[in-house]
Protein backbone atom coordinates (compact mmCIF):
# COMPACT_ATOMS: atom_id res chain seq x y z
CA UNK A 1 0.00 0.00 0.00
CA UNK A 2 2.86 2.43 0.95
CA UNK A 3 4.39 1.73 -2.32
CA UNK A 4 1.01 2.06 -4.47
CA UNK A 5 0.70 5.81 -2.69
CA UNK A 6 4.45 6.65 -3.22
CA UNK A 7 3.79 5.45 -6.80
CA UNK A 8 0.84 7.56 -7.39
CA UNK A 9 2.46 11.11 -5.72
CA UNK A 10 5.76 10.21 -8.00
CA UNK A 11 4.37 10.00 -11.14
CA UNK A 12 1.34 12.77 -10.80
CA UNK A 13 -1.27 10.16 -11.00
CA UNK A 14 -4.83 11.16 -11.67
CA UNK A 15 -5.37 7.05 -10.68
CA UNK A 16 -3.19 3.82 -9.23
CA UNK A 17 -4.98 0.54 -8.71
CA UNK A 18 -4.43 -2.44 -8.12
CA UNK A 19 -7.68 -4.71 -9.18
CA UNK A 20 -8.06 -7.61 -8.83
CA UNK A 21 -6.10 -8.07 -5.44
CA UNK A 22 -5.91 -11.90 -4.34
CA UNK A 23 -5.25 -14.07 -1.60
CA UNK A 24 -4.33 -17.29 -3.11
CA UNK A 25 -5.50 -20.60 -1.10
CA UNK A 26 -2.48 -21.87 0.67
CA UNK A 27 -1.39 -26.14 0.31
CA UNK A 28 -0.76 -28.21 2.73
CA UNK A 29 -1.47 -25.54 5.34
CA UNK A 30 1.29 -23.25 3.66
CA UNK A 31 -0.27 -19.56 4.14
CA UNK A 32 -1.66 -18.33 0.82
CA UNK A 33 0.01 -15.65 -1.20
CA UNK A 34 -1.05 -11.77 -1.61
CA UNK A 35 -1.07 -11.36 -6.17
CA UNK A 36 -1.48 -7.92 -7.97
CA UNK A 37 -3.16 -9.84 -10.28
CA UNK A 38 -4.23 -6.39 -12.61
CA UNK A 39 -3.02 -2.52 -12.35
CA UNK A 40 -4.49 0.18 -13.81
CA UNK A 41 -2.40 3.70 -13.88
CA UNK A 42 -3.73 6.95 -15.54
CA UNK A 43 -1.24 10.36 -15.51
CA UNK A 44 -2.17 13.84 -15.21
CA UNK A 45 -1.82 15.06 -19.05
CA UNK A 46 -0.54 18.36 -17.31
CA UNK A 47 2.17 17.13 -15.71
CA UNK A 48 4.09 14.55 -18.16
CA UNK A 49 6.53 17.28 -18.79
CA UNK A 50 7.95 15.87 -15.66
CA UNK A 51 7.84 12.37 -16.64
CA UNK A 52 9.60 12.04 -20.25
CA UNK A 53 9.80 7.95 -19.11
CA UNK A 54 6.14 8.19 -19.55
CA UNK A 55 5.66 10.07 -22.62
CA UNK A 56 8.01 7.37 -24.35
CA UNK A 57 5.57 5.19 -23.33
CA UNK A 58 2.88 6.53 -25.57
CA UNK A 59 1.98 4.16 -28.79
CA UNK A 60 -0.96 6.48 -31.02
CA UNK A 61 -1.89 3.27 -32.63
CA UNK A 62 -4.08 2.31 -28.92
CA UNK A 63 -5.95 5.82 -29.31
CA UNK A 64 -8.84 7.09 -31.27
CA UNK A 65 -6.84 9.15 -34.25
CA UNK A 66 -9.44 11.98 -34.20
CA UNK A 67 -8.44 11.98 -30.25
CA UNK A 68 -5.00 12.86 -31.21
CA UNK A 69 -5.98 15.41 -33.99
CA UNK A 70 -8.13 17.44 -31.58
CA UNK A 71 -5.41 16.91 -28.88
CA UNK A 72 -2.92 18.62 -32.01
CA UNK A 73 -5.26 21.33 -31.92
CA UNK A 74 -5.91 22.17 -28.56
CA UNK A 75 -9.20 20.67 -28.61
CA UNK A 76 -11.02 18.47 -26.44
CA UNK A 77 -12.49 16.09 -27.87
CA UNK A 78 -13.94 12.18 -26.91
CA UNK A 79 -15.69 10.14 -29.23
CA UNK A 80 -18.86 8.44 -28.08
CA UNK A 81 -21.16 6.12 -29.95
CA UNK A 82 -24.32 8.38 -31.13
CA UNK A 83 -25.31 10.30 -34.43
CA UNK A 84 -25.27 14.13 -33.68
CA UNK A 85 -21.82 15.88 -33.31
CA UNK A 86 -21.53 18.36 -30.72
CA UNK A 87 -19.02 21.47 -30.79
CA UNK A 88 -19.37 23.46 -27.82
CA UNK A 89 -17.21 25.97 -25.65
CA UNK A 90 -16.80 25.43 -22.39
CA UNK A 91 -16.88 21.38 -20.57
CA UNK A 92 -19.65 22.19 -18.55
CA UNK A 93 -21.74 23.74 -21.17
CA UNK A 94 -20.71 20.59 -23.43
CA UNK A 95 -21.91 18.15 -20.78
CA UNK A 96 -25.36 20.55 -20.68
CA UNK A 97 -25.67 19.94 -24.63
CA UNK A 98 -25.19 16.30 -24.56
CA UNK A 99 -27.70 16.22 -21.64
CA UNK A 100 -30.21 17.65 -23.60
CA UNK A 101 -29.90 16.03 -26.48
CA UNK A 102 -30.62 12.80 -24.96
CA UNK A 103 -33.53 14.78 -23.38
CA UNK A 104 -35.23 15.20 -26.61
CA UNK A 105 -34.57 11.22 -27.77
CA UNK A 106 -31.09 11.67 -29.55
CA UNK A 107 -27.94 10.52 -28.66
CA UNK A 108 -24.26 12.33 -28.77
CA UNK A 109 -21.40 11.50 -31.07
CA UNK A 110 -19.19 13.17 -29.42
CA UNK A 111 -17.72 15.30 -26.59
CA UNK A 112 -15.92 18.28 -28.03
CA UNK A 113 -14.90 21.39 -26.06
CA UNK A 114 -13.17 24.14 -28.44
CA UNK A 115 -12.63 26.27 -25.90
CA UNK A 116 -13.41 30.00 -24.57
CA UNK A 117 -11.23 31.68 -27.15
CA UNK A 118 -11.59 29.50 -29.86
CA UNK A 119 -10.40 30.77 -33.08
CA UNK A 120 -11.91 30.56 -37.01
CA UNK A 121 -9.21 27.91 -37.58
CA UNK A 122 -9.90 26.20 -34.60
CA UNK A 123 -13.53 25.75 -35.18
CA UNK A 124 -12.59 24.91 -38.71
CA UNK A 125 -10.55 22.24 -37.28
CA UNK A 126 -13.34 20.99 -35.00
CA UNK A 127 -15.59 20.60 -38.05
CA UNK A 128 -13.66 18.28 -40.30
CA UNK A 129 -12.83 16.14 -36.94
CA UNK A 130 -16.57 15.90 -36.00
CA UNK A 131 -17.35 14.79 -39.95
CA UNK A 132 -14.79 12.54 -40.27
CA UNK A 133 -16.97 10.35 -37.98
CA UNK A 134 -19.21 8.24 -40.06
CA UNK A 135 -22.02 7.69 -37.81
CA UNK A 136 -22.41 11.64 -37.19
CA UNK A 137 -25.62 12.33 -39.46
CA UNK A 138 -26.45 15.95 -37.51
CA UNK A 139 -24.58 18.07 -35.71
CA UNK A 140 -25.61 20.98 -33.03
CA UNK A 141 -23.83 23.82 -32.29
CA UNK A 142 -23.65 25.54 -28.85
CA UNK A 143 -21.69 29.16 -28.02
CA UNK A 144 -21.80 31.22 -25.89
CA UNK A 145 -19.82 34.34 -26.51
CA UNK A 146 -17.78 35.71 -23.92
CA UNK A 147 -14.32 35.97 -24.88
CA UNK A 148 -14.95 33.92 -28.06
CA UNK A 149 -17.45 36.79 -30.09
CA UNK A 150 -20.52 35.43 -31.78
CA UNK A 151 -19.60 36.93 -35.22
CA UNK A 152 -16.30 35.53 -34.79
CA UNK A 153 -17.67 31.76 -34.77
CA UNK A 154 -20.30 32.39 -37.42
CA UNK A 155 -17.92 33.79 -39.64
CA UNK A 156 -15.88 30.29 -38.99
CA UNK A 157 -19.22 28.40 -39.20
CA UNK A 158 -19.24 30.24 -42.69
CA UNK A 159 -16.33 29.35 -43.16
CA UNK A 160 -16.50 25.71 -42.55
CA UNK A 161 -19.47 25.13 -44.54
CA UNK A 162 -17.41 26.44 -47.79
CA UNK A 163 -14.03 24.55 -47.02
CA UNK A 164 -15.49 21.44 -45.59
CA UNK A 165 -19.10 21.07 -46.69
CA UNK A 166 -22.09 20.01 -45.05
CA UNK A 167 -24.00 17.13 -46.02
CA UNK A 168 -26.08 16.91 -43.34
CA UNK A 169 -27.97 19.32 -40.95
CA UNK A 170 -25.89 22.00 -38.71
CA UNK A 171 -28.03 23.42 -35.98
CA UNK A 172 -26.56 26.68 -34.11
CA UNK A 173 -27.14 28.32 -30.93
CA UNK A 174 -25.51 31.11 -30.73
CA UNK A 175 -25.66 33.14 -27.44
CA UNK A 176 -23.52 36.65 -25.74
CA UNK A 177 -21.03 39.01 -27.72
CA UNK A 178 -22.26 40.07 -30.80
CA UNK A 179 -25.08 37.77 -31.30
CA UNK A 180 -27.27 40.07 -33.45
CA UNK A 181 -24.39 40.57 -35.70
CA UNK A 182 -23.60 36.91 -35.94
CA UNK A 183 -26.82 35.88 -36.44
CA UNK A 184 -27.23 38.40 -39.61
CA UNK A 185 -23.92 36.98 -41.08
CA UNK A 186 -25.67 33.35 -41.05
CA UNK A 187 -28.89 34.58 -42.36
CA UNK A 188 -27.09 36.30 -45.21
CA UNK A 189 -24.62 33.23 -45.97
CA UNK A 190 -28.00 31.70 -46.60
CA UNK A 191 -26.18 28.26 -46.15
CA UNK A 192 -29.26 25.34 -46.78
CA UNK A 193 -28.18 23.05 -43.89
CA UNK A 194 -26.93 25.52 -41.54
CA UNK A 195 -30.00 25.94 -39.48
CA UNK A 196 -30.03 28.84 -36.63
CA UNK A 197 -31.63 28.00 -33.22
CA UNK A 198 -33.19 30.42 -31.19
CA UNK A 199 -32.46 28.86 -27.58
CA UNK A 200 -30.78 25.35 -26.41
CA UNK A 201 -33.92 23.85 -26.18
CA UNK A 202 -35.09 24.96 -29.44
CA UNK A 203 -31.77 23.63 -30.80
CA UNK A 204 -32.12 20.30 -29.59
CA UNK A 205 -35.39 19.54 -30.85
CA UNK A 206 -34.20 20.71 -34.31
CA UNK A 207 -31.34 18.68 -34.53
CA UNK A 208 -32.77 15.69 -33.48
CA UNK A 209 -36.01 15.86 -35.21
CA UNK A 210 -33.19 16.24 -38.60
CA UNK A 211 -31.11 13.38 -37.76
Amino acid sequence: MSALAKIFKDKDCSLAEINPLVLTKGKGGEPGRIMAIDAKFNFDDNALFRHPDLEDMFDPTEENPNEIRAKKANLSYIALDGNIGCLVNGAGLAMATMDIIKLHGGSPANFLDVGGSVTKDGAVEAFRIILSDPKVKGVLVNIFGGIAKCDVIADALIHAAKEVGFKIPVVARLEGTNVEKARVMLKEAAIPQLVPASDLTDAAKKVCAAV
